[in-house]
């Protein structure tokens, strides 16, 4: 048994990580990050243009009789009966001419309308959504001239259509869009950026980034110390490589360890072949820029085979 004592260079070892611990993740939670807000710009604009119009409807005082005292004042009754617009938009008889108009059900016209009452005015504001601007209109001012035909307030008011309707573009709605886009792709990127940072920072990752910054580009078992057949695996891997073993305490805490495992270990394997197959004691987690030094300081002939966590 071996151990090596090799200064640490973390210049040099930083130089060799940044590439393939850094760079690499950060580019992976970008681009996924660009992904996800890609697909939803493309959602929304998938979903298809949605355009609403808009039409108001005025309660205004009936004219009657002179003569005959009205049985309730003009203020009495809009205040009760207007929010009775909402409900009275929405049911089959309102609804059922606009609907074969434009080729749908009642059920799903009565989703697509809605009612503002403004306080304290006796206007109504009567909202439809549909796939067209022309469909929008139609549907809205149809509906509203069948409310205003029905004469819900009479006899003390009546109704009275206000203008022609407005039709603005309601969806896609491209900033709502972006905004969210923006905001789905920041969370994928930032979890994407944590889930790797996780599995980078688990101790078999961190053996595998020091192997790699070492310049260990083949297969390297990593074995944990209570492995109860961790002398046979070790033995069996010196046998495949048909080399003496080598184990090798990569700090100066774990000497005894890797005295101790390496005399449970064959002394020959076969016909040696040039080099030792080497097998390094490491700390289990935290940083191993020690185990990617002491493979940098390896010789040409030696060959790393299992790296076994205390």
């Amino acid at each position: 048994m071996m151990e090596l004592n090799v200064p640490r260079v973390p210049g040099a070892l930083k130089e060799l990580r940044v590439p393939g611990v850094l760079k690499r993740p950060l580019a992976l939670s970008l681009g996924i990050a660009l992904l996800v807000a890609t697909a939803v710009v493309v959602a929304v604009e998938v979903a298809g243009k949605e355009y609403e119009s808009r039409v108001g409807v005025l309660a205004v005082p009936a004219v009657g009789d002179p003569d005959q005292p009205p049985e309730a004042s003009f203020g009495e009754v809009v205040a009760l009966s207007l929010p009775a617009l909402v409900e009275v938009s929405r049911s089959p008889s309102v609804l059922r001419v606009p609907a074969e108009e434009l080729g749908t059900t009642i059920d799903d016209l009565a989703r697509r309308v809605s009612v503002e009452l403004v306080p304290a005015s006796g206007l109504a504001r009567l909202s439809v959504r549909a796939e067209t601007a022309d469909r929008a209109a139609q549907a809205a001012t149809r509906i509203a001239r069948t409310v205003v035909d029905a004469d819900l307030f009479a006899p003390s008011a009546r109704l009275r259509l206000l203008d022609r309707p407005e039709t603005t573009q309601v969806a896609p709605d491209r900033p709502l869009a972006y905004g969210l886009a923006l905001i789905a792709g920041v969370l994928a990127g930032l979890a994407a950026h944590a889930v790797g940072h996780l599995r980078r920072t688990r101790p078999r990752d961190q053996v595998r980034a020091a192997l790699n910054a070492g310049g260990v580009r083949r297969p390297v078992a990593v074995l944990p110390d209570d492995d109860p057949g961790l002398a046979q695996r070790l033995a069996l891997l010196c046998e495949a490589s048909a080399r003496p073993a080598r184990v090798v305490a990569v700090v100066p805490e774990l000497a005894d360890r890797a005295e101790a495992l390496a005399a449970e270990l064959p002394e020959k394997t076969g016909e040696p072949a040039d080099g030792d197959a080497v097998i390094a004691v490491v700390p289990h987690g935290g940083p191993q820029e020690e185990l990617a030094t002491v493979v940098g300081a390896l010789p040409a002939t030696a060959t790393l085979v299992a790296v076994v966590t205390c």
